[in-house]
């Protein structure tokens, strides 16, 4: 089954599961971005952490520093102070901008400010005393305690922002876990509810194929019996052809005999009574001997034309001379009367004797057909083996038609078909406009009995 198959089937699955495939994106970017969004938070808390620890261990290390050049005298213990003072600078620019929207705890990185700001002012004074020979004055401002209470006051409000954002830290990942979790139970959700409409869909198009194969069956039982009534009605059609060819044949064969019988009987008696008429008016009568004369010439044209009725009606050289004969004869009448060229080739065969008549009747018929239709010059009667079957073919080099086109003369060509399917063979007819027209039989061999053939040109 394909996909248009499917969605032509059930115009409802294709924005579902869009819709379906939407909502696991929306789901999948909105927790992605949210997820992102804390990390940034996070990301800013750990270096605002990081400041506010730095903050205070610049103020340590720039107490201790001082603390070292007032015992010492030595001016490289000023270093780790003078490097310490800008970076007190950067970390409160820092927690300036970062707690610049939150009033408590920018109110404590002001307070901050206020402590460092005095605490390095007490330090900056301190060396400065000391490097202006007022040792004793600065021994006793280092030794006042000022220093250890802003110093602890500074740690206190450090502590309180670390709190501050420890808070803040946990509330973010708890975000991140939130985000997470909603992710996971909504695209579970999703799933199930794809899954649930899968199983639907399956089972609708189940159901869907159960009745389509019902209805495939339904329709080849109807088809299947349709195909043996008309197989029962071709048979009974084939069989009712036959049986009034056979009665056809029947009946021109019972008039034949009548003829011959009956009409030859009273045709020969009245020539016979004529001649004794002739002896006996002998040199007595001149007009009425002509006249008799007459009347002899028109009984021999009647006899002629009763043989020739006959013939038509049952070829009795069918019966007595065989089909090779029967056809040469019927060939080269057919070529003395029209004045056209026929070329033939016959073999022997063996065939059955209705199936002789229905050689005999199919050349008859073609020869018909040209004679009527065709206007050729040319014709070619074969009969021989091909393939172990009988093969008889007519063609000629006329007119010729097309064979798509329902054609009003076609009867002839019809019964030829008949007739040759009746006996067991097969009939086709090729033909286009210009080109003549080819008719071949092909017909089952008989082993009871044989014919002997010959090769003519006419």
């Amino acid at each position: 089954m394909d996909v248009l198959t499917a969605v032509k089937r059930s115009p409802f699955v294709f924005p579902l599961a869009c819709l379906a495939v939407l909502a696991m994106v929306f789901i999948s970017e909105a927790s992605y971005w949210r997820s992102v969004n804390s990390l940034d938070e996070l990301r800013k808390m750990g270096t605002a952490r990081s400041a506010i620890q730095g903050l205070a261990q610049s103020i340590l290390d720039a107490e201790s520093a001082q603390r070292g050049y007032l015992l010492t005298g030595h001016k490289e213990y000023l270093e780790p102070y003078d490097t310490a003072l800008p970076q007190i600078d950067e970390a409160f620019k820092f927690l300036d901008a970062y707690y610049g929207e939150e009033p408590v705890s920018r109110d404590i990185v002001g307070q901050l400010h206020g402590l460092t700001e005095t605490k390095l002012s007490g330090l900056a004074l301190a060396i400065r005393l000391h490097q202006e020979g007022k040792a004793e004055a600065s021994r006793d401002l280092v030794l006042s305690g000022i220093g250890k209470e802003k110093m602890e006051a500074i740690r206190l409000l450090g502590a309180e922002l670390l709190k501050h954002e420890t808070a803040n830290v946990t509330e973010a990942r708890n975000a991140i876990y939130r985000t997470m979790t909603i992710s996971r139970i909504g695209v579970a959700g999703l799933s199930a509810i794809s899954l649930l409409a899968l199983f639907l869909y399956l089972r609708q198009s189940s159901a869907f194929e159960k009745q389509l194969q019902q209805q495939k069956r339904l329709v080849q039982a109807e088809r299947d019996r349709l195909e043996i009534e008309v197989s029962h009605r071709t048979t009974q059609l084939t069989e009712l052809t036959q049986h009034l060819q056979t009665a056809r044949e029947d009946e021109r064969s019972r008039l034949a005999r009548d003829l011959h019988d009956e009409l030859g009987a009273l045709l020969t008696s009245a020539k016979l009574d004529a001649a004794r008429i002739k002896s006996r008016l002998a040199g007595t009568a001149p007009e009425a001997l002509e006249r008799l004369a007459h009347l002899v010439e028109t009984l021999n044209s009647g006899i002629a034309l009763k043989r020739r009725i006959i013939e038509d009606l049952w070829p009795s050289a069918l019966r007595n001379l065989g089909l090779v004969a029967t056809l040469e004869i019927l060939v080269r009448e057919y070529a003395e009367g029209s004045g056209i060229q026929a070329h033939c080739r016959f073999e022997p065969v063996r065939l059955e004797a209705s199936a002789d008549l229905v050689v005999y009747r199919m050349v008859q018929e073609a020869i018909t057909n040209i004679t009527k239709y065709a206007q050729a010059r040319n014709i070619w009667v074969v009969l021989g083996m091909h393939e172990g079957q009988v093969e008889i073919s007519v063609r000629d080099d006329g007119v010729g038609f097309d064979p798509k086109l329902q054609r009003g003369s076609a009867h002839g060509l019809v019964g030829m078909r008949f007739r040759v399917e009746a006996e067991g063979g097969t009939l086709t007819v090729q033909s286009a406009p210009g080109q003549g027209t080819s008719i071949r039989a092909r017909m089952p061999q008989s082993t009871a009995r044989g014919d002997i053939g010959s090769h003519a040109q006419i």
